[in-house]
């Protein structure tokens, strides 16, 4: 049974890992580096993030397990991160931790600060941060470490949070990328390109699996882009070895 305290359980007996999953970029094809994503082994079965990350949102157990990705990737990518210097690693942070000192203090540990300006801090969209994470946040920004909204929904109601919070990079949803091609897309994809056309933000799209939607994705300005068009999520070794041969970029369509 799935529950909080099995996931702090979990957390110390060493049962979850990470993967990552490439970052493309739409022009040509180049690897532009990754979002670690947690996995928990339990058994022979591999629970899925979705299965226990909302479970544990607003709990201690959320800050604990943000801190233990940030030192794992710390561990897995930090001497790969400071020995390529075209690549940034995503993690995601919740709203929740954010201003209590954990994340910066957790970065220091893992030897992070020295890439700090490619790090990116995933917040979900779905909750903004309190008055402390907003403080912390442009904290973060002004030490040039990169702020991503996650997950964001392409209507008119989001463009509220995203004047309020100081981020670099939106990360579409997958639900917009699978509605490409159809009409509920037509006015959602106006509003993106007049967002991409104001230049503030770097735009990813998550969940790209056709190559009709990464071009269309390119046409209107979209930079970067994840999906299994380009790569399942990875452990650490082979993600590295795909970064190495798609670094000077790769035709996908």
């Amino acid at each position: 049974m799935i529950t909080v305290d099995a996931v702090h359980d979990a957390i110390f007996a060493g049962d979850l890992f990470l993967e990552y999953l490439p970052t493309v970029r739409l022009a040509d094809g180049q690897c532009a580096g990754c979002e670690a994503l947690v996995r928990w082994r339990c058994g022979d079965e591999i629970i899925p993030p979705m299965d226990f990350i909302p479970l544990i949102e607003n709990t201690p157990v959320s800050g604990l397990l943000t801190y233990w990705v940030i030192d794992t990737m710390g561990q897995e990518m930090g001497d790969w991160m400071r020995r390529c210097d075209d690549i940034h690693v995503a993690v995601n942070v919740p709203p929740e931790v954010l201003g209590r000192g954990g994340v910066e203090y957790a970065g220091y540990k893992a030897n992070l600060l020295s890439v700090r300006n490619r790090v990116v801090l995933e917040i979900t969209e779905r909750g903004a941060p309190d008055r402390l994470g907003l403080e912390e946040l442009k904290e973060i920004a002004g030490r040039d470490v990169m702020i991503a909204m996650d997950d964001v929904a392409v209507d008119e109601n989001n463009l509220l949070v995203l004047s309020r919070v100081p981020v670099d990079v939106i990360k579409v949803d997958r639900d917009f990328v699978a509605s490409i091609g159809t009409d509920r897309a037509t006015r959602s994809m106006e509003r993106l390109e007049a967002l991409i056309a104001i230049g503030r933000h770097l735009v990813v799209a998550e969940g790209v699996e056709h190559a009709a939607q990464a071009k269309r994705l390119n046409e209107i300005g979209v930079q970067f882009a994840q999906g299994w068009l380009f790569s399942k999520p990875l452990r650490a070794e082979a993600m590295m070895d795909w970064h190495a041969r798609h670094a000077a970029g790769h035709a996908f369509y």
